[in-house]
């Protein structure tokens, strides 16, 4: 039965044993798993009433999956026996253990997990938050865009295509590259790739951070004529005359490039409530949570934990990192609820699935150091495979569904 949240107005009183901002892939897999180890009142709070299947929101922009298949609504993966409050949380008071919510209306609690996600900052590159949406430019990190990406490629046949990721932290590393390399196949399928420019533009020295897929990701593009741009950044965009801005971050020369399609990746954030509160780490300009990076509790407030997204974590951000570190949280939370000290540890271990065709996939698993941690070890990571697309099209989402959004994985 789908959980309902409570009316707007209902009271929020007393002390509440647990609080879990965010009902996103992180606040959910918590709260299943504290759940299933019989820990009650436990608060989520999350304004949304939908749950976004986020990591399908490339294959929706290459045309490969509907987007009403990464939808479902939010009470639907609430955890029995967790109260759902539909508002949105305004501010953290760690010293009073307060989250006020929407409205001005304070809820207590005892512990807390911080899982609001992150922010797409579409404000901070000039011209983006016009141009998105428009003339000729869209992004598949956002649900209202990406099927728009998928109408884009196939009605090109000539032109130039300019695909952008920012220099900033985001979730799904990957992705910005991934979609490049679905219209790429497309187009060359549709035997016009010839007729199209291919700009491809990397904030980082390397395609990717763990070298060994960084040269097959380097054959990959060399294989679709894709013009790659590194240490170089989108800086502005201008949608009536269609022209993008690209700087060379090793030189600081500006590049102006007409384009036929943009998919542009917005920088992203912490939440501005989350970037102006005592939780966020002071090392972190884009305002991510402080946690430690084995144990994910904050280092002021032992009540306090943080997952997912909004972590200030030096490991990429994906749904696959979650996974790890929801049984961290709640195994650590269980401790300190116990009057112990947090015995459980995150490696850093994050999957980013490299989609590198329309039938070809490359699975990079990795930890804090970079070493490779392949799932399948005698199965060679470095080899794209169509068993690789199978599963991420048809294999994770069930396992999304009912798996890790009920605590069983």
């Amino acid at each position: 039965m789908a959980a309902t949240p409570s009316p707007a107005d209902s009271p929020v009183s007393g002390r509440h044993r647990v609080a879990v901002i965010g009902g996103g892939s992180a606040g959910i897999s918590v709260a299943a798993r504290l759940r299933r180890a019989g820990v009650g009142d436990i608060t989520l709070i999350e304004p949304s009433d939908t749950h976004w299947y986020q990591p399908l929101w490339t294959l929706v922009g290459g045309g490969q999956a509907p987007l009403a298949a990464t939808r479902r609504p939010e009470g639907s993966v609430v955890p029995d026996g967790v109260r759902w409050i539909r508002r949105a949380a305004l501010a953290v008071d760690p010293e009073t253990r307060t989250v006020t919510l929407s409205g001005g209306v304070p809820l207590a609690y005892e512990y807390l997990v911080m899982a609001p996600g992150l922010r797409l900052d579409w404000g901070s590159v000039p011209g983006l938050a016009e141009a998105v949406g428009h003339d000729r430019v869209s992004s598949n990190y956002a649900p209202e865009y990406a099927p728009r990406t998928w109408e884009l490629i196939k009605s090109m046949r000539s032109g130039t295509a300019v695909f952008t990721h920012p220099a900033t932290p985001l979730k799904c590393g990957g992705a910005p590259q991934k979609i490049a390399y679905l219209a790429a196949d497309h187009w060359r399928r549709r035997k016009v790739l010839d007729d199209i420019r291919i700009v491809l533009v990397i904030p980082d020295p390397t395609m990717f951070k763990v070298p060994a897929w960084s040269r097959v990701l380097e054959k990959v593009a060399a294989r679709y004529g894709i013009e790659v741009r590194l240490r170089s950044e989108m800086t502005a965009v201008d949608g009536d005359a269609r022209e993008v801005t690209i700087t060379d971050h090793t030189n600081g020369t500006k590049e102006i490039i007409g384009y036929d399609l943009l998919h542009a990746v917005p920088p992203q954030s912490a939440p501005d409530w989350v970037q102006a509160g005592p939780l966020a780490d002071p090392a972190s300009p884009q305002g991510f949570v402080a946690a430690d990076k084995y144990t994910l509790q904050h280092p002021s407030y032992a009540e306090a934990f943080a997952l997912g997204d909004v972590a200030n974590l030096p490991t990429s951000k994906t749904g696959a990192a979650i996974r790890k570190q929801a049984p961290v949280v709640a195994g650590n939370l269980l401790d300190v609820m116990n009057g112990r000290s947090p015995s459980h540890r995150y490696d850093g271990y994050t999957s980013c699935p490299l989609v590198t065709a329309r039938d070809r996939m490359l699975l990079a698993e990795f930890d804090y150091d970079l070493n490779p941690t392949p799932t399948f070890p005698l199965l060679d990571p470095f080899k794209e495979r169509r068993t690789g697309w199978v599963f991420k099209r048809y294999g994770l989402p069930p396992l999304y569904w009912h798996g890790m959004l009920t605590g069983r994985l």
